[in-house]
Formats: C-alpha cells, sequence, structure tokens
C-alpha cells in the first residue's frame, strides 16, 4: 500500500482522487488545495506519491502546479509527482516532466491509468532497491 497526496484546488476532484487511490487499495494521507500548500504538506507527511493538478490558483509566490512540482523536486528530488490535466495543456505536461513529475493523468481520470502508473513507480522502486 501506497501513501498519496492530492493536490488540487477542485473538491470534487479531490474527493473523485480519493475514491479512485483508496479503491485501489492505497491511502491518502493529506489532500492540498493550492501549490503552495502542497509542498508544505509534502514537506510535513513525505507521502510515496503526489497527484499535482496542473492548473491551480497563485499563492505566496506559486503559481501554478508546475511551479508546486518544481518546490517538492527542490526539496526531495527522488519525489513521485503524477500531474493531473486537462486536454489541450500538453505543453504544460512538458514543462512539468521536464521539472521532475514523473508522469500525468488526463481528467477525467481513468482508474486503470493511475493503477497502470503507480503499479510500474512501485515496480521501479522495488527493483531499485534490489540492486543496492
Amino acid at each position: 500500500m501506497a501513501s498519496f497526496l492530492i493536490v488540487d484546488d477542485a473538491k470534487v476532484m479531490r474527493i473523485n482522487l480519493r475514491n479512485i487511490i483508496e479503491e485501489l487499495g492505497h491511502e491518502v494521507i493529506a489532500e492540498a488545495k493550492n501549490g503552495y500548500e502542497g509542498i508544505e504538506t509534502y514537506k510535513e507527511e513525505l507521502p510515496d506519491f503526489v497527484t499535482m493538478d496542473i492548473t491551480m490558483p497563485s499563492e505566496r509566490g506559486i503559481k501554478d502546479g508546475i511551479d508546486a512540482v518544481k518546490g517538492i523536486i527542490d526539496f526531495h528530488p527522488a519525489a513521485k509527482v503524477i500531474m493531473v490535466t486537462s486536454h489541450g495543456e500538453e505543453e504544460k505536461v512538458i514543462t512539468a516532466i521536464q521539472s521532475g513529475a514523473v508522469n500525468y493523468l488526463l481528467k477525467p481520470i481513468q482508474v486503470d491509468k493511475l493503477k497502470n502508473i503507480v503499479d510500474d513507480l512501485i515496480e521501479k522502486k522495488e527493483k531499485s532497491s534490489l540492486e543496492e
């Protein structure tokens, strides 16, 4: 079971993601409603994974999900951040991946897509642990 932090300004999206994550057998240990809160909560909770909305309101110099990814990666370079985005934001997704995000999901979230991403990241983590 992996732990998750959900960062999204839309409460309905946080609820949907929580339901999907818990349906997959994982635990949501925290939620944040903007990028600034996301960074601060990450530092406190150190979850295994973060789902990060790409478009959120600015808060304390953190303009969007991309800035939040950079803040989390600066704090913990091995963080596993999965971007959540709408169609038409491909350029932002590329920037987020270049900034340290490990993958992305398109809205509406498909359970099997999230499951595949998480399973793949857990498998990679287990393999690297065995190789050390």
